[in-house]
């Protein structure tokens, strides 16, 4: 029997995790969504693309939560996306409402689900969802880090003109401005970036140059778009956590994760590398962070707990 992936909203993002998935054949796709019509059309033009693909998924779409009862994986993008010159932390007041009706929508339906969240702004949106649903913490995660890292990577690809899949990276922190992406556990064919610094290869401005770029991917997107935010990149990287828990692959990846004393930190969602297994986040992976990462981490951490605050001036039942 094959494994049922709920998508809760069939937006941009929503509709191409439901073909990536599809194409994967992960498992049984309901794309859920509050305006029916979207859902149903996105569902059954995938699934009419199936006689050219060949994968055998059944692909639903609907606007009843009951549809979604039983799922073993939920990906979540219901939100508002952004618009150019928004931050964000823009979309806190509004994502705030929608994920607490998801909360209540799915905690009853598949209380034993694994929950990814990509609505922005995401770790106090994920940190939001968990304390809503109730769900266990090793339950519940954000897709972030794996979309920044991804950025990283082929910017870097570019520049050293070097394919994608000889660049290993990490990026931490929180889902925004703050992010702070790892040049010492960058590895470029088993050499580190500080090395191919050292060697020329790379100038540090240029190095400067890519982290910025790093940090505004998605506002550089948003930007081009004029109306919307990525969607590939992002789906690409859910469907990367998706699988790696259904196959129990154990895969190192950087998401936002719940911290209980790693890092330093207790009772927040922050990006961190995680082993995703069967069980969910299996644990959380500590690396030793040099003095200026410890800070660049401690600054993304309390703009994480900054705008918690706003989200509790919001909703004061966010600190029961």
């Amino acid at each position: 029997m094959n494994k049922k992936i709920s998508l809760i909203g069939a937006g941009q993002i929503g509709g191409t995790l439901a073909h990536l998935i599809a194409i994967k054949e992960l498992g049984d796709v309901v794309l859920f969504d509050v305006a029916e019509g979207l859902a149903k059309g996105k569902a059954l033009d995938i699934a009419q693309s199936s006689g050219v693909s060949g994968f055998n998924v059944n692909i639903t779409g609907t606007s009843n939560y009951n549809d979604t009862k039983n799922s073993d994986v939920i990906i979540i993008t219901a939100g508002v996306p952004r618009k150019p010159g928004m931050s964000r932390d823009d979309l806190l007041g509004t994502n705030l409402k929608i994920i607490k009706q998801v909360s209540d929508g799915i905690k009853d339906t598949s209380p034993n689900a694994f929950v990814i969240c990509i609505t922005n702004p995401l770790d106090v949106i994920v940190m939001a969802l968990q304390k809503y649903s109730k769900f266990s913490t090793n339950k519940v995660v954000g897709m972030a880090g794996i979309l920044d890292s991804s950025r990283f990577k082929y910017f870097l690809s570019r520049e050293l003109k070097e394919p994608v899949k000889n660049i290993e990276s990490l990026v931490l922190g929180g889902h925004g401005d703050t992010m702070v992406p790892m040049p010492k556990q960058t590895k470029i064919n088993n050499k580190t970036l500080i090395e191919l610094v050292n060697e020329n290869k790379i100038s540090k401005s240029k190095l400067e140059e890519i982290i910025a770029r790093t940090r505004k991917g998605g506002a550089e997107i948003v930007k081009l778009l004029e109306k919307g935010s990525a969607f590939y990149a992002p789906a690409a990287s859910g469907v990367e956590m998706a699988e790696s828990y259904l196959k129990d692959l154990k895969k190192t990846l950087p998401c936002a994760a719940y911290l209980n004393g790693e890092y330093g930190y207790k009772n927040i969602y922050a990006g961190v590398p995680v082993v995703i297994s069967k069980k969910g986040v299996e644990k959380i992976v500590e690396i030793e962070l040099d003095k200026s990462e410890k800070l660049n981490f401690d600054t993304s951490i309390k703009a994480v707990k900054e705008l918690f605050q706003s989200a509790v001036k919001i909703d004061p039942t966010l600190t029961k």
